[in-house]
This record gives structure tokens, C-alpha cells and sequence, in this order.
């Protein structure tokens, strides 16, 4: 189906649309795995690509060539491609954060930089692998920025990179438009992955206009899927609730768990104080009966525990009574 085409059937919505989540496996796989014009134009809009070094050809990589990267199942969907450079392109989507995935993000992408060396063959051909891991949950609370950008660099002079390696991650929630410099078509695609999920009434004018997502927003429609695909859609969201309710259960009884041993330990702390103080009490009483019958403020420290200083300030008090 040509750009023109689908500019021409958005521009004629008249009725509400059903638009399918593009996050979702089958979904994303569609638009960026199945139309390498659509990834080429997503990739040369997000990666911080240095001037001269875009993207101007994809193609795929078969299931044969592309790295194995391990993932948690039902949560990530990847497209594998290569550039007209022989550049590696891994881009990912992760629906549900943990904590090991940078760790097994950087694996994977770093073994696909492996792979690329067969028998015999120079270092020298090994080309650079470029990570981009969209993220759908917030995972660095600490910081507002969305945009996280690795890469080897000098510690002393910046400048100075290795290329070999290169992840781009990415949290989506926190992605506002303002705070992507005017990387317009970067913009867009983002726009378009946070808000088209669902029945709409109408395309905002500016994704009419750009031909790349307007013909991904046309297969983002539930029309463009069989029915066996909108059954491997449903499901794939439901293994993704199911995913994040647990970990929220488990959030919770950990949290719940942790305020009833905090509440156990505080007895046991508030318990510990009052036998102490109980105890210091008791051994005042004890010196001040010893200091009254002429014991001397050394022996009188020596029998009760208690600190000389403290002794003589209750030597003072008994002789000023």
C-alpha cells in the first residue's frame, strides 16, 4: 500500500477506529519488523546518530544471522536489521521493567558484535551494534531524563569513543515532546507509540502529514489483522497484565511483610530501651543510698557502672538537699 494511499484513508476518517496498542508484539512486529522504510525513518529519528551517518538502507536479518538475546517471555518484542554499512540494529520493545534487563540488554548486544566475526575472518570487518530498548515503565526514579545514551568513552577526554557498541534506552512514560531538541520525526514516532491505543475519532493533522506514520497508523487498525493475530494480540496483553500484576503483588506483600518485621523490631527496640532505662533508674537509686552513707564518688561509680561525672553530679545534689 503506497504512502498516498493511506494519507487518503486517514484524511477520510469519519467514524471511530479501533487501533490496536503498537507496544504490543504483534503489533510492533508488523510496522517495524515487515516495512524497513518505517524502522529506517524510526531509528535515524531517535538515535543520537553523528552527522553524515544516517541511515539510508535496511535490511533484516534472517532468524539464522539475528543474535539471540535472551528476554523474559510475553514482555519484549524485538526487529533486527542491518544499514547499507553493515551496521547492526537491535530495537526492542520492553513492556515490563526488571532489574536485570541492562544486563542482559548488554549481553545480547554484545553478542551479536560477537557473531559477526566467522572463522578466519579479520577484526577489522567487525562492524558497530546499536541497542535501542523502548521501555514502557519508569525505571531510573531518581532522574527526569527519559533518553539514556551508552556508549565506550575516555574518561578523561569524551570525545575520545570506542566505536563497537553503542544502547540507547528509552523511558516512555516520561517522554514529553519539549525535551527532544526539534528531532521532529523522533518526536512523532514516540507521540505515536504513547498515544495510539484504541477506538479515535480523529488523527492528530501533524502524523497525517508525515507519510511514515501515517501508514503506520494504518497498521495499527484492527481491520489490517486476522483474526488469528487480534487472538495472539489479546493474549500477549493479557501475559503482560498478568506480568505486572504479580509484580505489583509482590511489591506489596514484600512492603507489607517488611512494616510488620519494622513493627516487631520496633517492640523489641522499645522494649530493649525501657529494660535499659529501667535500669539506669535503678542504679541511681542505688548510688545516691551509697553516696547518703559516705561511700566516695570512685567506689560509688565502681559498684553502680555508672560513669564518675554522673556520680559527682549526684553528689552534688545530695549535699545541696
Amino acid at each position: 500500500m503506497s504512502n498516498s494511499k493511506v494519507e487518503q484513508k486517514v484524511n477520510q476518517l469519519d467514524q471511530p477506529l479501533r487501533l490496536l496498542d503498537p507496544k504490543s508484539d504483534v503489533v510492533f512486529k508488523k510496522i517495524f519488523g515487515q516495512h524497513p522504510e518505517l524502522i529506517k525513518s524510526f531509528l535515524n529519528g531517535i538515535l543520537p546518530l553523528p552527522e553524515g551517518r544516517l541511515i539510508e538502507s535496511i535490511d533484516y536479518l534472517t532468524p539464522e544471522q539475528s543474535p539471540r538475546i535472551p528476554s523474559m517471555k510475553n514482555t519484549i518484542v524485538d526487529v533486527k536489521c542491518t544499514d547499507q554499512d553493515g551496521h547492526i540494529f537491535i530495537t526492542e520493545m520492553q513492556m515490563t521493567w526488571s532489574k536485570s534487563f541492562l544486563k542482559r540488554f548488554l549481553f545480547g548486544t554484545s553478542k551479536a558484535f560477537v557473531q559477526q566475526l566467522g572463522r578466519g575472518k579479520p577484526y577489522h570487518t567487525l562492524c558497530p551494534v546499536y541497542g535501542v530498548a523502548i521501555v514502557n515503565q519508569e525505571f531510573e526514579n531518581a532522574s527526569e531524563d527519559w533518553f539514556h545514551h551508552y556508549r565506550l568513552t575516555n574518561t578523561k577526554d569524551l570525545d575520545k569513543t570506542l566505536e563497537g557498541i553503542e544502547l540507547v534506552f528509552l523511558e516512555l512514560p516520561k517522554f514529553k515532546p519539549q525535551t527532544f531538541e526539534d528531532r521532529k520525526v523522533g518526536i512523532l514516532w514516540l507521540r505515536f507509540l504513547r498515544e495510539i491505543n484504541g477506538p479515535v475519532l480523529s488523527i492528530p493533522q501533524e502524523f497525517k502529514d508525515n507519510p511514515d506514520i501515517a501508514m503506520a497508523i494504518e497498521l495499527t487498525q484492527e481491520s489490517s489483522y486476522t483474526a488469528e493475530e487480534l487472538e495472539l494480540y489479546d493474549e500477549y496483553l493479557d501475559a503482560v497484565r498478568v506480568a505486572q500484576t504479580v509484580k505489583e503483588d509482590s511489591y506489596e506483600e514484600g512492603e507489607q511483610i517488611g512494616i510488620a518485621k519494622g513493627e516487631q523490631i520496633g517492640i523489641a527496640k522499645g522494649e530493649q530501651i525501657g529494660i535499659a532505662k529501667g535500669e539506669q533508674t535503678k542504679a541511681v537509686t542505688i548510688a545516691r543510698k551509697a553516696l547518703a552513707k559516705g561511700m566516695s564518688v570512685q567506689d560509688a561509680s565502681e559498684l553502680t557502672g555508672i560513669s564518675v561525672d554522673i556520680i559527682e553530679s549526684l553528689h552534688g545534689d545530695e549535699e545541696s538537699k
